[in-house]
C-alpha cells in the first residue's frame, strides 16, 4: 500500500481542464518517485496515498495543490543587457537565472527593442491537472534511497 517511504511506480497521463494531453508515461518508463517527500506534486501524492498495486485513479488537482496559482506580478521587463551573450533572445525561449533565492527557469514572453519581458511562473501555473493511471508497483525504500529523498536506480535518479 501507498504510504511514506515507499517506492511508488506509475503509469499515467495528465491533462489540462481543454483536454489536451500534458505529459504521458505511455509508451514509455512508468513513473518511479518515493512518497511523502515531496518529489510529485502535493494534489496528486496526497490523492495515491493509501493505493495498491493493480489499483487505478483518477485525480483532480486545482493548482494550489500543483503548481500554484498564476501571478501576474511575478512577470517584469529586464534590459536586453540581461542576456549578455545571447546573439538573439526570442519569445518562448528558456532562460535559468541566478537569484538570491536560487536558480529561477524563466520564459521570454515578449520582446520590444531593447525590452525584454520575462515570466518566472511555472508553465502549469493555474491550471487545474487531471491525472489517470494507473499504480503499477509498491516497495520498501532502501536505506539509501530515504537518505537521499529520492528514488535510485531503474525509473529514478542516477548519481
Amino acid at each position: 500500500m501507498i504510504e511514506q517511504n515507499k517506492v511508488v511506480s506509475l503509469n499515467y497521463t495528465v491533462k489540462d481542464d481543454a483536454g489536451q494531453v500534458i505529459d504521458t508515461s505511455e509508451g514509455g518508463d512508468p513513473l518511479t518517485y518515493l512518497h511523502g517527500h515531496k518529489n510529485i506534486i502535493p494534489g496528486l501524492e496526497g490523492a495515491l496515498s493509501g493505493k495498491a498495486a493493480g489499483e487505478e485513479f483518477d485525480v483532480t488537482v486545482q493548482p494550489e495543490e500543483a503548481y500554484g496559482e498564476y501571478r501576474e506580478e511575478m512577470v517584469q521587463v529586464v534590459p536586453r543587457s540581461a542576456f549578455e551573450g545571447v546573439e538573439s533572445v526570442e519569445p518562448g525561449m528558456v532562460f535559468t537565472a541566478q537569484t538570491q533565492g536560487g536558480p529561477l527557469q524563466l520564459t521570454v514572453t515578449g520582446v520590444e527593442g531593447d525590452d525584454i519581458t520575462v515570466d518566472p511562473n511555472h508553465p502549469l501555473a493555474g491550471k487545474v491537472l487531471h491525472f489517470t493511471g494507473s499504480v503499477e508497483s509498491v516497495r520498501e525504500a532502501s536505506a539509501e534511497e530515504l537518505e537521499h529523498g529520492h528514488v535510485h536506480g531503474a525509473g529514478g535518479h542516477d548519481h
